[in-house]
């Protein structure tokens, strides 16, 4: 069982890595660690709409997700599945809503979102860190004139919260994630918005003020973690 407090998230840090990509960075997240790389295409996505002289009018962000064979005590089979596509939608999702992708015409940035090992609540820090490194690669492209204006509106992060022995947790790993009778990913921006909600009931149902103790939770635990992202893109 866990140690720590019902209302805390796990000792979490951002670290920079190493890699080709112009925004690389590992997110840990008690013994949860994701790679989060961001990358520019040469050329931008042939759907874009364009102007009438053929240049892209906004940009797009993306992203990719995988579980790496040994992030598991079983060993995870590499290749896409449909929980991997499910996720990834989602993250891409969640850093669309961190940009105005008018400002970036014709950039096409890829979050590669690789799990080194999971205990829980891969998702929510996959989101997290790739926020990091959209925003390391960002910066990257206007140090290069690729792009002339800053389109990012803001910092977005994610976490799990849930239902567990019928107490509220935030941050769940995976002892509390397994035993969860609601399981809930929740992913906002830095105005306390919420851009996704993904909330079951495993084991049970939940009612409408467990549901507002969960998101106010989540609210409080993302707090938290632009915190960490600022002082990460700081150092």
């Amino acid at each position: 069982m866990s140690k720590r407090k019902t209302n805390q998230i796990r000792p979490t840090t951002i670290r920079p890595f190493a890699t080709n990509a112009p925004g690389s960075v590992v997110i840990e997240m008690g013994q949860t660690r994701v790679l989060c790389t961001a990358s520019i295409a040469a050329d931008p996505p042939r759907w874009i709409k364009r102007d009438e002289q053929g240049n892209p009018v906004h940009g797009w962000v993306s992203a990719e997700y995988a579980m790496l064979p040994g992030s598991t005590p079983d060993r995870k089979r590499r290749g896409n599945d449909g929980r991997s596509t499910e996720i990834q939608r989602l993250i891409g999702r969640v850093l669309r809503a961190a940009v105005d992708m008018n400002k970036m015409p014709g950039l096409a940035i890829t979050c590669d979102c690789d799990v080194l090992s999971a205990d829980g609540g891969t998702r929510t820090a996959a989101i997290t860190g790739a926020y990091v490194a959209l925003a390391q690669a960002i910066a990257a492209a206007r140090k290069q004139g690729r792009i002339t204006t800053n389109p990012i509106l803001g910092p977005v992060g994610a976490v799990s919260v849930g239902i567990v022995d019928g107490k509220a947790y935030l941050d769940l790993d995976y002892p509390l994630d397994v035993r969860a009778e609601v399981d809930m990913n929740v992913a906002m921006n830095h105005k306390g918005e919420f851009i996704e909600v993904q909330g079951t009931g495993e084991q049970g149902t939940f009612s409408r003020e467990q549901l507002d103790t969960l998101l106010d939770l989540a609210g409080k635990g993302i707090k938290q973690l632009m915190k960490i992202q600022r002082g990460a893109l700081k150092a």
